[in-house]
């Protein structure tokens, strides 16, 4: 027979187990795991997105020269202020030219003279005065002597330092009374009506690339602006070290805020593709792979996929999830593969707290 104490413990149990069966499951605990978990999901939607590319380059003027004496001499006079605007032809700077005007003097009456003995000649000729021979030398020494005075007229010339095109002058670099010699820069000459905007693009992105593409570029010293152009070329090769194009961009610059030089980011799109989105919270990086978790028939399944192109807030995805099915964007860090789960919408979590 049986002790009180053993029927006492036999009746405790026949007791916890007449609400369960012998596995268990009806217990609170077991009904606890078996429960679903709330998610919030998102459709992963196909939409159009284009491809953006980012790049650094120099501004540089649309024309631009170091303006230099072509011969040595003394300047006699500066006509240009620093950091103002020119014509094409205007004077900047004179040389001494006393010794040009009188070379050209000299040229100009040997010239009339050969021009005088080249009548008499001809005259001569017609008169059968004078053969062939000699008219033909005398014209020679009138030829030569034209070309003197052309020399002349241009040394004369090199003494009038003027501006090639409309542009912007730089610092001064000389003063009156000083003696330079040829290829001494006097100050720089800028057109910076249109800003050539250079920047180096991987090959791999040639693609992206044509002429008349629209570009948006920013430097460090406007952060606020934004300034607006487009490819007008690209180089005819590829950089075999750096495996990159040289390509260039215009930006009109009529109010002058860009200068010559500025360093600037270069931002191109391509033209809009079709793509699969998924907004960033969803992606699971792992050892090197990327991961989501799809929610599918009340359970989430772990997916490698493969990513590709971003804009903000949503990542494009390659392969491993299709049109139409559901990721998990919050809560992704407590999941495992095949847990339960109940989609919620996301405006209900927020309504929520949750």
């Amino acid at each position: 027979m049986k002790s009180r104490s053993q029927r006492y413990v036999v009746t405790l149990m026949a007791v916890l187990l007449s609400g369960c069966g012998k596995d268990g499951t009806g217990s609170p605990a077991a009904a606890a795991l078996a429960s679903a978990t709330d998610v919030v999901t998102i459709e992963a939607k196909l939409e159009p997105l284009a491809t953006s590319l980012e790049a650094v380059g120099t501004a540089r003027a649309k024309e631009s020269i170091e303006v230099k004496s072509r011969t040595s001499n003394i300047i006699t006079a500066i006509a240009f202020h620093e950091d103002s605007l020119v014509h094409a032809g205007q004077v900047l700077v004179e040389l001494n030219a006393a010794e040009e005007r009188a070379a050209l003097a000299e040229a100009e009456a040997v010239l009339i003279d050969s021009q005088s003995q080249f009548n008499r000649s001809r005259s001569l000729y017609t008169q059968q005065a004078l053969s062939a021979s000699q008219l033909e030398q005398i014209e020679a020494a009138l030829n030569t002597s034209k070309a003197r005075l052309d020399a002349a007229k241009a040394k004369l010339a090199d003494a009038t330092i003027r501006a090639g095109f409309d542009g912007r002058t730089g610092l001064r670099l000389v003063s009156v009374g000083s003696l330079v010699s040829a290829g001494t820069v006097i100050t720089t000459l800028d057109d910076s009506s249109t800003i050539k905007l250079e920047f180096s693009v991987p090959e791999a992105h040639l693609y992206l690339l044509r002429r008349g593409q629209a570009v948006v570029a920013k430097t460090a010293g406007l952060p606020d602006a934004r300034f607006i152009g487009k490819v007008t070329m690209l180089d005819s090769r590829i950089d075999p070290a750096t495996r990159s194009i040289i390509v260039r961009a215009e930006i009109p610059n009529s109010d002058g805020r860009l200068r010559p030089g500025m360093f600037m980011t270069v931002l191109l799109e391509g033209d809009p593709t079709p793509a699969l989105l998924v907004p960033e919270a969803a992606i699971v990086p792992e050892q090197g792979h990327t991961y989501v978790f799809a929610a599918v028939g009340g359970k989430v399944e772990r997916r490698e996929v493969r990513t590709g192109r971003r804009r903000k807030g949503e990542v494009e995805v390659l392969s491993g999830l299709t049109r139409g099915e559901h990721v998990v964007t919050e809560g992704t860090q407590m999941l495992r593969d095949g847990d339960k789960v109940r989609e919620v919408p996301q405006n209900t979590t927020r309504a929520a707290g949750l």
